[in-house]
């Protein structure tokens, strides 16, 4: 079975270790708040076994994009590795459970995220690269009514879209705009008493010539 090697704690499980998650990653890091991010593009509800060929994934086709994708998440993994940022590419995640009693509704329900060599417990999780539709299955399967909005209802139970379309994937540009919005929104939470302080280093400047082009 997964996850029968150990418990971690952390306080946001990003699942995906492309672009998408390693800019939030790096949002995250610069705010002060502890993430893990594992390989995985497919998810599972709770009660599903682990059977990641179920989900199919949604890749970028768009070959404009493929050079600035490729430069930016170069300096993605440049930033990660100088910051330490626990990023584990070996490391898949394999299942997704919400704990608290499994009960939906629980007002800050904690997730357990379960790979072949243990189970990550967060507050946070971050999914990146899956269709809308197979989404909507999968918060169905916690007992979620979705709504016509659907990154308002994930987000009401702590999960966080980043880098997520119907067919394609978003452009990069958008990818990072949207890994700002997720990692000032989880930061908000986390620390709610604290004011937001501007981007500095290296990301914050290949952010900025990202989004000015």
């Amino acid at each position: 079975m997964p996850g029968n090697a150990g418990t971690e704690q952390t306080t946001t499980v990003i699942i995906g270790t492309g672009l998408s998650g390693l800019a939030v990653a790096a949002e995250l890091c610069r705010r002060g708040v502890d993430s893990i991010v594992v390989d995985g593009l497919d998810l599972l509800g709770a009660a599903q076994p682990a059977n990641t060929a179920s989900l199919q994934r949604c890749d970028a086709a768009d070959s404009v994009n493929i050079r600035e994708r490729n430069e930016i998440l170069r300096h993605l993994r440049n930033y990660a590795a100088s910051h330490d940022v626990d990023v584990r590419n070996t490391t898949r995640a394999v299942q997704l459970t919400m704990v608290n009693g499994g009960s939906p509704l629980a007002s800050a329900p904690q997730w357990e995220v379960h790979t072949p060599t243990g189970i990550l417990v967060a507050d946070h999780i971050v999914l990146t690269r899956c269709a809308h539709s197979q989404l909507r299955r999968m918060i169905n399967d916690f007992g979620m009514a979705v709504g016509r909005n659907l990154t308002a209802a994930m987000r009401a139970i702590g999960i966080y879209l980043v880098g997520v379309g119907e067919l394609i994937t978003p452009s990069p540009k958008e990818v990072l705009r949207q890994a700002k919005t997720v990692g000032h929104a989880i930061s908000a939470r986390v620390h709610p008493d604290t004011v937001a302080y501007p981007a500095t280093g290296s990301f914050a400047a290949l952010t900025c010539q990202a989004l000015s082009r």
